[in-house]
């Protein structure tokens, strides 16, 4: 029995050591926000991630202007656009609080953006000082971003505006390869869009529609115009019907909400269809829908291994080609990005909150321009 004692009391000091630990890592763990700038660097203003406490989180501050490396460029930020998953990382520290962090580590913020090249490195072809531009980049809620010449970053249209550009990267990327590479859409099938009037889904019905699909929008009462003006054939109040109920079978349903379970949505699915989960765009993080709307995605994704029928997760990626095709179509006029609401830079904190909120019509810009 003496080795019984002795395991039990060294298990019981290893978890003491482990808790003193994690104690210290949380009380001594810091982040660059407050931190003096260095004689004589370029300044500049920008939001940063300071501490797990949503928008209120946010500070507005002076920092190191950065410097293009050869194969970067350095864009003069115009416009910023959130996204739902920009405040994940700051709206509870519980879990990074379980790991010893007491704030946030990295606190760039925001990754949509559109801008106009200020510099560009020696080894850089693709861009050149004064081109108008937009993508993808950590760090986008601020004056100057560096990002690599080769990645997310492409030509703006001439039609579209800084506002407008600011909002494509992300969501616009989410509804194409979901549409076109988890869905597999053909011209002329039957696509229904459930979420279609926020970020992604507005960007999603057009994209459907260019591709020539019979489009079906589901969203609210006082976004059922909204969704029509964007192209949908169809629309469907989800105050008044439920889209799972009805007699209706699609080729395709791209999930933007994960508001149904794995058998209603299948119901309505034709055999063989494909059902592409994107996200849980309809909830907002004080709503209590969160976490038993991403448990329906991952239960979803694993029983379609049994089924005919194909549900899908997946997260996007920001690349080039892709964004070029994006580029594309807002040129021949096929895609225009709809924003909800422009708020000035300083207003990032009150921007982000409104987002929270769930009922974004849209993207939610912030325009960086007007920095102090």
């Amino acid at each position: 029995m003496k080795w019984k004692r002795i395991v039990k009391w060294s298990a019981l000091a290893l978890l003491l050591v482990l808790l003193a630990a994690q104690q210290i890592s949380y009380w001594t763990s810091t982040n660059d926000c407050g931190r003096p700038i260095p004689a004589g660097a370029e300044v500049m203003k920008a939001f940063r991630a300071c501490e797990y406490r949503g928008p209120d989180g946010l500070k507005l501050a002076d920092v190191v202007r950065p410097v293009p490396k050869e194969d970067q460029v350095l864009v003069r930020v115009r416009a910023a656009a959130l996204n739902p998953a920009d405040g994940h990382p700051i709206r509870s520290g519980v879990i990074p609080g379980l790991m010893g962090r007491r704030k946030p580590q990295d606190t760039t913020f925001g990754i949509d953006y559109s801008g106009v090249v200020d510099a560009v490195g020696k080894n850089v072809t693709q861009f050149k000082p004064g081109d108008e531009v937009f993508g993808a980049r950590q760090g986008a809620l601020s004056q100057y971003l560096c990002a690599r010449a080769d990645r997310g970053m492409v030509l703006k249209p001439a039609n579209i505006s800084f506002e407008q550009a600011a909002g494509v990267a992300v969501a616009g990327l989410t509804a194409l390869q979901g549409l076109r590479d988890k869905g597999q859409l053909q011209a002329g099938q039957k696509v229904l869009i459930n979420g279609a009037s926020g970020g992604v889904g507005t960007f999603a019905v057009q994209i459907a529609k260019a591709w020539n699909a019979e489009v079906t929008g589901v969203c609210s009462t006082r976004n059922l115009q909204l969704v029509r003006s964007v192209g949908a054939d169809h629309v469907i109040d989800y105050t008044k019907d439920d889209f799972t109920k009805g007699s209706e079978r699609y080729d395709l349903i791209f999930d933007l909400v994960g508001n149904h379970s794995f058998s209603e949505r299948r119901h309505v699915l034709k055999p063989n269809g494909i059902c592409v989960l994107a996200g849980i765009g309809g909830a907002g993080p004080n709503d209590g829908q969160v976490l038993p709307r991403v448990a329906r995605v991952f239960w979803s994704a694993a029983v379609a291994k049994f089924v005919k029928e194909k549900f899908v997760f997946y997260i996007a990626e920001v690349n080039r080609p892709d964004l070029e095709v994006l580029r594309g179509l807002m040129e021949s006029g096929k895609l225009k990005p709809v924003i909800d609401r422009v708020y000035g830079f300083s207003e990032a904190p009150e921007a982000l909150r409104y987002l929270d909120e769930g009922r974004a019509r849209g993207k939610v810009v912030v325009r960086v321009d007007s920095a102090p």
